[in-house]
């Protein structure tokens, strides 16, 4: 572990250097970021400005759902975005073969190599959204702290999800629209699901796990999680990590690399 740590340290440094050369990059994405948080907060407030609420959401209840996704979505575009997305091109060009010959898990390398900063400026959004809706709700900090366990569990979901599409690339190589497919599924939760019909609730809880991730968090945050939908989001992120895990050693018996 302290050996994987310590490449993680000279991947992420690495990184980030290479990134900061080009500074004005940041800029970019935050306002990037801040006109997309104010669309999801306008398209919030169309359906609060005439007084209607979701089921026992009020707006600054929704606003936490929101800020949870902000956060997801910063996660996604620092961390999985730039390695997960790679898996295709590392599949199309060959360069997998280098990756497998290297003296660490080859799952954790495609995983880890790299991250972007272009994606904090949704972290810090998300976060400031949440610590407002909060403010407003009278939240204590021992609920913003036990909601780091489902968000975390949130994070492990969304990356096994991603991972095993990704390995599917061994097969489809143009598993890539399969990918934005999973996206744009995500984006359902931006609103907590008592948003949705009956038929959607059911879809994004028990098929595309999109209610773990956002409204699950989010109603441990205003202190009225229960500990059965924790325990199963828990269950669920374990469950597919080591999915992913056993997809890829499965994959890798289908790869014929570049040279046969």
């Amino acid at each position: 572990m302290r050996r994987y740590f310590n490449v993680l340290r000279l991947f992420w440094a690495t990184a980030i250097a290479a990134e900061l050369e080009y500074r004005l990059n940041f800029l970019l994405a935050a306002l990037s970021s801040l006109g997309g948080l104010a669309g999801s907060l306008f398209g919030l407030f169309l359906f609060y400005r005439t007084g209607y609420s979701f089921q026992r959401w009020s707006w600054e209840q929704a606003l936490v759902v929101l800020g949870v996704f902000t956060i997801l979505q910063g996660f996604s575009s620092t961390f999985l975005a730039p390695n997960l997305n790679r898996i295709v091109r590392h599949i199309q060009q060959g360069t997998l073969d280098f990756v497998l010959l290297k003296p660490i898990s080859s799952q954790f390398w495609l995983s880890t190599h790299t991250l972007s900063p272009w994606g904090v400026p949704d972290l810090v959004f998300g976060l400031v959204v949440v610590g407002y809706a909060g403010a407003r709700l009278n939240l204590q900090w021992s609920d913003y702290l036990l909601s780091l366990v489902p968000i975390a569990f949130g994070f492990l979901t969304l990356y096994s999800l991603w991972f095993i599409l990704g390995a599917m690339s061994i097969w489809f190589v143009k598993i890539y629209n399969v990918t934005e497919v999973l996206r744009g599924l995500l984006e359902a939760g931006r609103y907590p699901m008592a948003a949705y019909p009956t038929a959607y609730r059911f879809f994004f809880t028990f098929v595309v796990p999109v209610a773990f991730l956002t409204t699950v968090p989010a109603e441990v945050i205003l202190g009225r999680g229960e500990w059965g939908w924790t325990l199963a989001a828990g269950l669920l992120a374990i469950a597919l990590l080591f999915a992913s895990a056993a997809f890829w050693r499965f994959a890798l018996r289908f790869y014929t690399s570049a040279s046969s």
